[in-house]
């Protein structure tokens, strides 16, 4: 008897430790709760006794695309099949807006137009409004800055313009190649020249040959370290690999026999003698008269071209000296 009457002590201590356990866990939460009544009862925008509620937000500088209209008609009008816009909702984002590159226009609007209130990139300096490009565009334009154009302070809108394009492809405020002309007036004669490429006759384009958003070279070409690339995606038959390859092409690239945009002489060489061209690098040699030595090889302007015999200058796969005329 002595034990049950134990347990049954037992059973009943724990009971009444459960109740006063679920009974404090009941007053601690009535206690959170009227604490918490002020802050949840707070206004929106109103610190509560705490004080870390964060201030409403203030109000938005912005204007909207239908405010602007009211004096740009026709830039608004004409923005949807801009390229700016058209990607933007292709790539199910938010469409560029005005204020993307001019900044909030809602002080702009209350002045009156006043243009000192928003962007006005026609006045902006160059490096401002290439910066302002750059936020959407660096990934394809990382080296612009350090670009032939860009030391030469020729900015984006030197040769962009986004709401008046001539070319409306590539936003360029003329077709190449009389927007590059503008500028390089050197090079335009060379194209009328009796043996040029056909840049002008719309076969081929300046950026074909030439990054104007900067490369590694100073020339902006899209070459490799070699400087033939850039000739060789048209000109395949002369890329290789050869087994034997004519030094020149590997050091100095095509450059040094061709003039690259137009010139007096066929396949647009240098010089209008091959002979005169080759010994510019292979020099006489004194043993011209030696035995065995065909008296040809003077090469003076009475006898036959270099290229007679050495057919394939731009490389070989069965002759040291390109001495065969079957590749």
């Amino acid at each position: 008897m002595r034990r049950v009457g134990s347990v049954s002590s037992l059973r009943t201590d724990a009971v009444l430790f459960g109740v006063s356990v679920l009974r404090a866990g009941l007053l601690s939460f009535l206690g959170v709760m009227f604490l918490c009544a002020p802050a949840v009862a707070a206004p929106a925008g109103r610190a509560g006794p705490s004080g870390d509620q964060k201030a409403s937000a203030a109000p938005s500088e912005d204007a909207s695309t239908e405010t602007c209209a009211t004096c740009h008609e026709d830039v608004v009008r004409n923005f949807s099949t801009n390229p700016h816009a058209r990607i933007s909702m292709m790539r199910s984002g938010p469409a560029v807006t005005c204020e993307a590159c001019h900044g909030p226009g809602k002080a702009h609007v209350e002045s009156g137009g006043d243009k000192s209130k928003i962007i006005d990139l026609a006045t902006a300096p160059v490096q401002a409004v290439d910066q302002k490009c750059l936020t959407c565009h660096q990934g394809n334009h990382e080296n612009f800055e350090r670009s032939a154009h860009g030391e030469a302070n020729v900015g984006c809108i030197s040769c962009h313009s986004v709401h008046a394009a001539g070319d409306a492809g590539h936003l360029l405020k003329a077709e190449e190649p009389k927007l590059c002309f503008q500028c390089h007036t050197d090079v335009k004669p060379q194209f009328a020249m009796p043996f040029h490429h056909k840049v002008e006759e719309g076969l081929l384009r300046c950026s074909d040959c030439h990054d104007p958003h900067g490369t590694f070279d100073t020339k902006l070409l899209r070459s490799s370290a070699q400087q033939d690339a850039v000739c060789t995606k048209c000109h395949t038959e002369t890329a290789g690999p050869f087994v034997y390859e004519h030094p020149v092409v590997r050091a100095e690239g095509c450059t040094a026999c061709h003039t690259p945009h137009g010139g007096p002489n066929p396949r647009l060489l240098k010089q209008a003698n091959v002979n005169t061209l080759c010994l510019q690098c292979h020099t006489p040699s004194p043993n011209f008269g030696t035995a065995g030595i065909p008296t040809f090889h003077t090469q003076s302007t009475q006898y036959q071209a270099c290229t007679v015999c050495h057919t394939s200058i731009h490389g070989s796969n069965t002759s040291p000296i390109f001495f065969n005329s079957t590749e």
